[in-house]
């Protein structure tokens, strides 16, 4: 059994500096990583930024230790966050065996980097620089910090996308990327699929809604009138397009339903023969990952890393600007991409990503 600590301060996404509080984070993709090393048979420990806690207390399944952060005009929470508790932990606690943290623009990792680099590995996700400041500090970063004073942690990518870029920097980085993974145990395939998309996201300029509802309109029209589009999240567009749907005449073929838990929504996308995703800026996508798992294939834009191995697996369709067409393959041949993604499942298990960092791990320490 090992001991395992994860650095990860930020939970979740935001898109402004004001960070919004949220009820739980046990639908994370980090806590759902640490469930895989305890279901592993192993010790977990995670490290969030106090920024991140919950609006009401929770119990969780392992210790989570909230970290305060500090200098918060140069160090953002949002994407930069600075802990200078950290360091002290690091030093007076030697009891973790592996220590994975994530991003390598990163002062956490950093830090892990310069204090234990023989326990370290750093899950790296970008694959690209960082825009903050004409990414003139990301550039930096990569450059100097990351090559002369990272280079011994081990580094594994998220994505082929990530490897690519994080391999002109740090040529030692591990080749396979090790993906996000989802608990399979709530993750249950549905039965019989019903003629509908779903769209899991936030209702948000970048994610382009209006161009999924425009083109679910387009589909309609080429005789699929018994289909629905169900719509899960919410954001500052939702009036704008329910007016859209409303101009369209889709009232009663696209239902908003707002956010909703896991336990309610999972179901949902269980059922529905494709998760909709038409995204212009993404790294990988979580919703993504949890519709595989449940089988439900996805269409999606190149922008989203996982679009490499949905089209080399055919787990879906992967086009840009992709439009009623797209759907209507993906409904013609429903079933074939169904079987697909139920036979990639395994792969993106929490356990089996828990225990290809431990494998990491004990060939690199």
């Amino acid at each position: 059994m090992s001991k395992v600590l994860v650095i990860n301060p930020i939970l979740y996404t935001s898109e402004t500096n004001e960070i919004p509080r949220v009820d739980s984070i046990k639908d994370t993709m980090i806590y759902t990583l640490c469930l895989g090393f305890l279901r592993a048979g192993h010790e977990v420990t995670l490290i969030a930024a106090e920024d991140y806690r919950p609006t009401h207390k929770e119990s969780y399944d392992f210790p989570v230790l909230w970290f305060r952060t500090v200098f918060h005009k140069l160090f953002l929470p949002r994407c930069f966050p600075y802990m200078p508790g950290l360091r002290r932990y690091l030093k007076s606690h030697h009891e973790y065996d592996i220590i994975v943290t994530s991003e390598v623009f990163a002062t956490w990792s950093y830090t892990a980097a310069r204090l234990v680099p023989e326990k370290t590995i750093i899950w790296h996700e970008l694959a690209a620089h960082n825009n903050m400041l004409h990414k003139i500090p990301s550039r930096l970063w990569y450059h100097l910090v990351a090559r002369c004073l990272m280079r011994r942690a081990q580094v594994v990518p998220r994505s082929e996308e990530a490897g690519a870029f994080i391999g002109q920097f740090l040529p030692g980085a591990e080749k396979e990327p090790i993906d996000h993974g989802v608990d399979l145990d709530r993750f249950l395939p549905g039965g019989e699929r019903e003629d509908c998309f779903v769209v899991v996201s936030q209702l948000i300029p970048r994610k382009q809604i209006s161009h999924t509802i425009e083109a679910f309109a387009g589909f309609v029209e080429t005789g699929h009138a018994s289909y629905r589009l169900k719509v899960i999240g919410n954001g500052e567009e939702e009036e704008a397009l329910k007016d859209l749907t409303r101009d369209l005449g889709l009232e009663e073929k696209v239902a908003f339903l707002g956010k909703l838990s896991h336990e309610t929504l999972l179901p949902i996308v269980a059922s529905s023969k494709a998760l909709l995703v038409s995204t212009r800026k993404d790294n990988n996508m979580v919703s993504i990952v949890e519709s595989i798992a449940l089988g439900t294939p996805v269409v999606t834009t190149s922008v989203p890393y996982n679009a490499s191995y949905i089209r080399r697996e055919e787990l879906g369709i992967v086009e840009d600007d992709w439009t009623s067409a797209a759907l209507v393959r993906i409904a013609a041949e429903n079933e074939r991409y169904v079987a697909n993604c139920l036979a990639y499942r395994q792969k993106l298990s929490n356990v089996a990503c828990a225990e290809r960092f431990l494998e990491l791990a004990a060939l690199a320490f």
